[in-house]
């Protein structure tokens, strides 16, 4: 089985054109650290009847994501990349529906790639019986959008699991704590449902704008920085709360797998 591994912004993920045997339990074996080749799991690009290419996400624990920001835009330098396709312009087919990708090209390199990641739905703040307050929002999948004084010590391996097995979400949710830097630029560190740390979340960069947006702390329709452990995304909230980001995507080699 070839595998390629691909990271963007350090979210890292094994990416296969084709539909595997039992591709959860794949995901969990190869996406080991010390057993497998190690990744946040494993990205399935496949033929689709109403898009161009359609995209199957597989966390570390073997759970079906429903979108990957940071993924989509690895799907995207690959299929280019490798030929399976000539145009700039694609549409990705996801669980969360139809995604617009916007390659930047430069010798036959993807450079960068722009995500339509369609409307943001921002909801009013929550507090759980353990005095967490966040803010829900669904970019596609759900999130829980935390704003702290300080992302370098937030509570990201203790708040993030409980919030993401919490009864409040019966799908579980993934957990970003955001930091205010300026109006146009966040810290952001996350706790991925499925995969608990990552080095960088695109939905959640995602959402993380668009609840500051909501709030006031950042405005509609200017590009805001967010910035994780693993790079720097672009995200703009136009007003009608449709969220466009952009960032990079990077191959990291080539894989051979025996089944």
């Amino acid at each position: 089985m070839h595998l390629t591994k691909m990271q963007g912004l350090g979210n890292d993920y094994l990416f296969f054109y084709g539909t595997p045997a039992d591709p959860s339990a794949l995901a969990v074996r190869l996406s080991d650290r010390h057993f497998g080749i190690g990744s946040d799991g494993l990205i399935l690009i496949e033929p689709s009847v109403i898009a161009d290419f359609r995209m199957r996400i597989f966390n570390a624990d073997g759970s079906e994501a429903m979108m990957c920001g940071n993924g989509i835009r690895c799907v995207g330098k690959y299929v280019y990349e490798k030929g399976c396709t000539d145009q700039t312009a694609l549409m990705i087919e996801t669980r969360a529906g139809i995604r617009s990708l916007q390659l930047e090209v430069s010798s036959g390199t993807v450079k960068s790639v722009a995500v339509d990641m369609g409307r943001a739905e921002v909801s009013a703040k929550e507090t759980l019986t353990e005095n967490i307050v966040f803010i829900p929002v669904s970019v596609g999948n759900s999130h829980a959008v935390i704003f702290v004084k300080d992302a370098e010590n937030a509570p990201l391996t203790t708040v993030g699991p409980q919030l993401e097995k919490h009864a409040r979400f019966p799908d579980s949710v993934n957990v970003e704590f955001v930091q205010l830097i300026d109006c146009e630029t966040l810290r952001m560190r996350v706790w991925e449902r499925g995969s608990g740390v990552t080095m960088a979340c695109g939905t959640g960069a995602c959402a993380a704008a668009a609840a500051a947006v909501h709030e006031g702390f950042c405005k509609e329709d200017e590009e805001i920085s967010v910035q994780m452990d693993g790079g720097t995304l672009k995200v703009k909230v136009l007003p009608d709360r449709t969220v466009i980001m952009r960032g990079p995507a990077e191959t990291i080699c080539e894989c051979e797998v025996a089944l």
